[in-house]
């Protein structure tokens, strides 16, 4: 009964190839579309990642975000220092400064301020040159996306693609000279703008005149000591905020996600995907059941139970939703693949595939039932009906 089964979804290739393909773009959507949701919600969190070394960040009360920089004064990194449990405790500028380039343009960036002895919070991954010199006159190193595209020198041809920047090349940070000594890898950010790492002390010569300049704390525990207790001993003794780099992350991740209409947009484009497939694949299949009635009262007649016949639409429905949730699950794949060079963000986890494998079969059990009750009523003298 399995072969006439799929004799007969396979019969009308026309039917089989519309079901197979409503099936694909549902599935393709209720993939892609939380994939990049994903990716885009990784990046806004992705500079807290990069920076490994910390196990705890302090900054003040009212910050919301990563992005959501309100300066401190130099002295609380002193007390910081002086609390029991804390093994080193390291200054981080973090603002945006405009580039000047070459061509008299301006580019906004991410400035990246280290400590000017130990450099702790530095990029992941260098490219070309050494972390260390930094501490070189002037010495800046860029990330290699803003040294290949926003940062990059004007093409010679005209609309063609910048020239990349490179060691030894030099631009202007709010007037002040900077001179790259290195090109590092780190992740995207959630604006994609380019990333610029110095020491401290320069970084706060290239910002604004402010009295208050220290961005964040990057404290690491002493071996033993619960960072939990420690970031509520900071907490108390200090009165600003402190948060392990686990919380840090879902502070800034719960921020766009409640504060932006990311999840909002994704979400009906993925919900629209589903309402779609199941239409497309629904009407298709219950039309392929409505053409092939008079062979299923044959086997009625026959004295075929009803549950065979059940068994024999399941298989079908089964056939069908594991080859189009095939297909639209490789192309999601194709797709990060091709894009994995570009801005897009992309981030393709496993459980993503549970999440869309579930929505395929919901479609599928949803256009299996509309044609499971019609055979079921189905009288077997139809047959022999004109």
């Amino acid at each position: 009964m399995n072969h006439i089964a799929l004799k007969m979804l396979m019969g009308d290739k026309g039917k089989y190839f519309g079901i197979v393909m409503g099936l694909t773009f549902a599935s393709l959507i209720m993939t892609q579309q939380p994939a990049i949701f994903l990716g885009l919600m990784s990046r806004s969190y992705s500079f807290i990642s990069d920076v490994g070394l910390p196990d705890i960040w302090v900054m003040d009360s009212k910050v919301q975000f990563v992005d959501d920089i309100k300066p401190l004064q130099d002295t609380e990194l002193y007390r910081v220092r002086g609390i029991s449990g804390v093994e080193w405790a390291m200054p981080m500028y973090k603002g945006l400064l405009k580039a000047r380039l070459t061509d008299g343009t301006f580019q906004t960036c991410n400035v990246i301020g280290l400590d000017d002895a130990t450099l702790i919070g530095g990029p992941p991954l260098m490219l070309d040159g050494k972390l260390e010199d930094l501490r070189r006159s002037d010495g800046v190193i860029v990330d290699i996306d803003g040294a290949r595209d926003k940062l990059g020198k004007p093409s010679l041809i005209p609309g063609g693609q910048p020239v990349a920047l490179k060691v030894g090349d030099s631009l202007e940070l709010n007037d002040h000279r900077a001179i790259i000594v290195g090109i590092a890898k780190v992740t995207r950010t959630f604006q994609s703008q380019p990333v610029v790492y110095t020491t401290y002390s320069r970084a706060k010569s290239y910002a604004p005149r402010e009295r208050k300049l220290l961005s964040f704390v990057m404290v690491k525990a002493k071996q033993g000591q619960d960072p939990a207790e420690l970031t509520r001993r900071i907490r108390d003794n200090t009165g600003l905020a402190a948060y392990t780099q686990a919380e840090f992350m879902t502070l800034t991740y719960e921020y766009f996600m409640h504060n932006t209409g990311i999840p909002i947009n994704f979400g009906i484009s993925v919900l629209l995907g589903f309402i779609v497939g199941a239409a497309i694949a629904g009407q298709t299949f219950y039309n392929f059941t409505l053409e092939n009635l008079r062979q299923f009262g044959v086997l009625k007649a026959m004295g075929t139970s009803n549950w065979t016949l059940l068994r024999m639409i399941l298989l079908q429905a089964v056939l069908v939703g594991s080859t189009g949730y095939g297909l639209g699950v490789g192309l999601t794949a194709l797709f990060g693949y091709l894009m994995r060079h570009s801005i897009l963000a992309f981030k393709f986890p496993w459980q993503l595939l549970l999440f869309s494998g579930t929505g395929v079969s919901l479609i599928c059990v949803f256009a299996a039932l509309i044609s499971i009750f019609k055979v079921i009523r189905l009288e077997p003298a139809i047959v022999f009906k004109g």
